[in-house]
């Protein structure tokens, strides 16, 4: 997330799209509320009519799983009406920048794939480079060749009728959106995007992000205030976990996680380390080994040296996609013994839950640690089966809600807030860290007497305290580092066992313990930054910099330095987030993404300082599926795809439970409601809540309704090529049949918080959905499959 909550209040259009927020995100919608007061224009686009809908200025309808072709029209229109903001395109993103000759598109395809494989190789897609190694450029954008040029002949082909014929919008809706939208690209006007799980939860869900992205540059909204590409977390934690590495690509901080090949730390850092020859790149990344010498100093302290690489070879090596979707698959095929699940709900919360369910059959053992019992964790017990028959051992561990517990959390604006204990965990209920903390004990304690390389175990540096429950201000003061010897930088010395003061302090010669370089910074020796809660605001934008603490160093707006033009003067002086203070030589307002002068003196850096050639990427040549978004059918869907003969993703294997045969007609997605959390186990057990939803249900039409003789309130059953699930019918105006390819198409949306455990039950939503995931991420197409309904209960 690029900018904060509070800052969508200087926002002149806020773009809704894959979200909900007047639902799902309401502390966001507050500062939405404060930006319409204030003038400015709320756009809702989603497959229903929402509670967000129900407050915008503009709603426009879209089918499940199209947003590439509803913002490569939007593109498109910037591009031929010439609406880019020009002086931010030129100096700021890779328009200018020439593409290899190799490079093509052919009929939904880039150049570089195999087809045997579903891999692209993408050498065809790089810069062309000069003699000095920099990228060739042409400012005039006029060069066949370049970014803009590619930009503009790729989505020519995404005219407003072509696009309302793919995404069912109404195109007078459609017309209104992009002209509200695609006028802010001048500096005195802003727009903002707000994004979610109904954005990412698709096959090419990195790319429908990347769209956003490039909408963004084109327009000049990146690192303005009210600008941005923001993501709405479902949870107030889900930033923290993703900055702590619950995905299993990365390491805390966003840090590859070493793959088969990175056979030692020097091998490691030479792939992941990107390079660059242009001296006004800041290239960022570049510090990766700084950062993981320090992360590796924090896993095993002492045992860990710069003779054996900093106990580099403790890290497991991946091989291949360790996803939640792989690891599931395997699941189903016996390939564990066991399974710990913390806080979560697989058979209720992953895709094609009931083939999960019967992968868990096939465990000998299993730990579930919740609050209540999870339909996981009695999936022995769950409808048509015979727990006799089920050998698996299952141990219940009572867990510590959130209220019950100390900690930071990291909210959706990346700011990490510490958080208090208001009451004791009820009965035997203990916290997370008090349950890992001794699952790691025991397992030093047992690898100390022996077993096949316990070294990994034995050696971690694990000491929290001595009580019974973990210090939990040990556990930040060691993620924010520390250093292991006196240490002189720039002069000043600071000795053994200090906080490291910042990111820019960490060293790669083992002088330095980050368990996250990113919160370096957030416990620091004048204490933890994380329980500021300071009022005042002198930058006048909501910033705040003394309540909490944001990563990185309490920056609040990312890739600020492209808020201002090459001198340091805001492109909109009313709503600035930095200026360059000619007298002082400083940056005010907001910490600078990078403190040095101005891009028109020399010395100073790119404003992009994470990417290697330090410009916003309108061509990305590093997604597994292309450079460029390109619209794809989902692996379900009821028509062709009209923009290419390219069905659908072509870097994702097609799964072999899918029905595009027309048995299946409807287009079903999932969606949350404000009275249930997640997978449900927190609010399916509490009676006030159960009373407001007290049971699975589906919205459909009006006119589907009539169709099938279905009264609101009548049991219906909804089917997919996974399995079946009964569900009240919803009938409402809310949700209605799109006009797409000459045809009408219905669609259906189901809650996907019921299972058959708790006080309220009903039949999950995911037991419809797919195992099928985004080429990029992995995470699965939730939003868009096929169903049929049909009225009545199942049939015995």
């Amino acid at each position: 997330m690029t900018n904060h909550w509070i800052d969508i209040q200087h926002a002149d259009v806020i773009l809704c799209i894959g979200s909900n927020p007047a639902e799902n995100h309401p502390i966001s919608f507050k500062y939405v509320e404060k930006a319409m007061d204030a003038g400015g224009k709320l756009i809702s686009v989603d497959p229903r009519y929402t509670r967000t809908s129900s407050k915008a200025d503009t709603y426009a309808q879209l089918r499940p799983g199209t947003d590439i072709a509803f913002i490569g029209g939007m593109i498109n229109y910037i591009l031929q009406n010439d609406l880019i903001h020009r002086d931010y395109v030129v100096n700021y993103t890779n328009a200018s920048f020439l593409i290899s000759d190799a490079y093509a598109f052919n009929d939904g395809i880039f150049s570089g794939y195999d087809a045997e494989t579903f891999h692209y190789e993408n050498d065809s897609w790089a810069y062309q480079l000069g003699k000095d190694g920099l990228p060739l450029r042409d400012n005039t954008l006029q060069h066949p060749a370049s970014v803009y040029q590619l930009l503009k002949n790729h989505y020519r082909r995404y005219t407003p009728e072509k696009v309302c014929e793919i995404t069912g919008t109404a195109i007078q809706d459609y017309m209104e959106v992009t002209r509200t939208f695609c006028a802010t690209g001048r500096p005195d006007r802003v727009a903002t995007i707000m994004y979610a799980m109904g954005t990412t939860q698709h096959t090419y869900g990195t790319q429908n992000v990347r769209s956003y992205a490039m909408l963004q540059l084109l327009l000049g909204n990146i690192g303005m205030a009210g600008g941005g590409i923001n993501a709405l977390r479902g949870e107030a934690n889900v930033q923290g976990s993703t900055d702590y590495a619950i995905l299993y690509h990365i390491l805390p901080g966003y840090l590859k996680s070493p793959t088969f090949d990175n056979v030692s730390l020097a091998a490691y850092n030479e792939k992941w380390t990107p390079k660059t020859s242009d001296p006004r790149s800041a290239n960022w990344w570049a510090n990766t080994p700084k950062y993981m010498a320090s992360l590796l100093k924090a896993y095993w302290g002492d045992a860990a040296t710069a003779e054996n690489s900093f106990c580099y070879d403790y890290l497991p090596k991946r091989s291949g996609n360790y996803s939640f979707l792989k690891l599931m698959e395997r699941l189903q095929q016996g390939g564990f013994e066991g399974l710990v699940c913390m806080g979560t709900n697989p058979i209720v919360g992953g895709p094609d839950a009931s083939a999960i369910a019967k992968g868990l059959d096939k465990l000998q053992w299993m730990v579930a640690a919740d609050l209540w019992e999870t339909e996981t964790s009695v999936f022995w017990k769950r409808p048509g089966v015979d727990p006799k028959t089920i050998d698996t051992e299952v141990f219940l561990l009572p867990a510590a809600s959130s209220v019950e517990k100390e900690g930071s959390i990291s909210n959706s604006g990346r700011w990490a807030q510490w958080r208090y204990k208001a009451v004791e965990p009820p009965g035997d209920a203990e916290s997370d860290a008090f349950i890992v903390d001794g699952l790691i004990k025991n397992l030093k304690a047992l690898y100390a007497e022996g077993g096949t390389f316990p070294a990994p175990i034995v050696d971690l540096d694990w000491n929290y305290g001595d009580g019974h429950e973990p210090d939990i201000a040990m556990v930040a003061r060691e993620c924010n580092g520390q250093f292991t010897r006196d240490t002189e930088i720039k002069g000043k010395l600071y000795k053994k066992g200090e906080q490291v003061p910042s990111f820019a302090f960490l060293q790669d010669d083992g002088a330095t313990t980050s368990g996250n370089w990113l919160y370096c910074g957030s416990y620091t020796e004048a204490g933890n930054m994380m329980q500021r809660r300071g009022q005042e605001d002198p930058t006048g934008m909501g910033s705040y910099h003394n309540w909490s603490w944001c990563w990185p160093v309490n920056r609040r707006v990312l890739y600020n330095r492209a808020s201002v033009d090459l001198n340091g003067r805001p492109w909109n002086p009313k709503k600035p987030v930095i200026a360059w203070n000619a007298l002082t030589r400083k940056w005010e307002g907001d910490v600078p993404d990078g403190g040095w002068a101005p891009m028109s003196e020399d010395g100073s850096k790119h404003p992009f300082i994470m990417i290697a050639e330090g410009h916003g990427r309108l061509f990305a040549a590093g997604l597994a599926d292309g450079p460029m978004p390109e619209h794809y059918e989902p692996m379900e869907s009821p028509v062709a795809n009209s923009m290419t003969g390219q069905q659908c993703n072509p870097a994702v294997a097609i799964p072999g439970n899918i029905d595009n045969s027309g048995r299946y007609p409807y287009i079903g997605t999932t969606y949350r409601v404000s009275e249930h959390w997640q997978a449900g186990a927190m609010t399916r057990n509490l009676p006030w809540l159960v009373e407001l939803v007290p049971e699975m249900f589906v919205e459909i039409s009006e006119e589907l309704a009539k169709w099938k003789g279905i009264a609101n309130g009548e049991m219906v059953t909804i089917s997919s090529p996974r399995g079946a699930i009964e569900a009240k019918a919803l009938i409402t105006a809310r949700i209605k049949p799109l006009r797409v390819g000459g045809k009408m198409i219905e669609q259906v949306g189901l809650p996907w918080h019921f299972g058959f455990n708790g006080l309220a039950t009903g039949g999950s939503a995911n037991v419809l959905t797919t195992a099928v995931g985004c080429a990029n991420t992995s995470i699965p197409e939730y939003k868009a499959f096929l169903c049929n309904l049909e009225k009545g209960g199942i049939k015995a």
